[in-house]
């Protein structure tokens, strides 16, 4: 967005341009750096092959909607005209979605940090018998916010934050849609996944009537 824009003659990007990139940003800055290196107690192992995956969609992603807003989307102020409405609608749940997903990602984080703590009095109590500690893995369903309702809304969550991102590029912004369609039919097949194994670890008695990520659909 600093360089683009004068190979194509554009003295000033618009500053609705502008704020889609402060969101996106302030998402990853959040899930790629806050989140992982900050406020996880722990991270389970990536697969290499996972970890390429994901960076080289994220680099395709980000080159395509940076593109997009740096001048081969809108450019003038006229290209936004009549847009007050729907920004400020697309901002509303962009940060319902961003508000959520933080929600529920830090009910699972407690779920951990929780875990972590009864595990080390448990090690320390043996250790003071003269036994060697042993850790186990700690796996629960969690039970707050739409967790009631399905077992990833996080997932769900993100979803509406991106919805609310292409709301406010509108329905022409073909990166916003594509990314928030990627989002959809990846995520998914993992929150399906992790739903039969939620079942299979704890039983239909105990996941109920929880759907995996939509409440009352999927």
């Amino acid at each position: 967005m600093f360089t683009i824009p004068t190979t194509q003659g554009i003295q000033k990007l618009p500053a609705a341009n502008w704020l889609m990139a402060a969101l996106f940003s302030i998402h990853y800055l959040y899930r790629a750096i806050i989140s992982p290196l900050f406020l996880n107690p722990s991270m389970s192992p990536i697969h290499p092959f996972i970890l390429l995956f994901a960076l080289s969609f994220q680099v395709i992603n980000g080159t395509c909607i940076g593109g997009y807003l740096a001048g081969y989307g809108p450019s003038s102020q006229a290209d936004w005209a009549g847009a007050t409405i729907r920004i400020q609608l697309g901002l509303l749940i962009f940060f319902a979605g961003f508000i959520g997903n933080i929600y529920h990602d830090d009910e699972l984080r407690e779920i951990r940090r929780a875990a972590a703590r009864s595990q080390k009095r448990k090690a320390e109590a043996q250790r003071e018998k003269g036994k060697e500690a042993q850790v186990d893995k700690v796996y629960e369903i969690p039970q707050n916010g739409l967790f009631q309702l399905v077992l990833y809304p996080h997932f769900f969550c993100e979803w509406i934050e991106w919805c609310g991102f292409w709301v406010i590029g509108g329905l022409a912004c073909v990166p916003a849609r594509t990314f928030l369609i990627n989002e959809i039919t990846t995520m998914t097949p993992r929150a399906l996944s992790g739903k039969r194994w939620y079942i299979k670890r704890f039983g239909k008695e105990k996941v109920g009537s929880k759907r995996a990520v939509i409440p009352g659909l999927i």
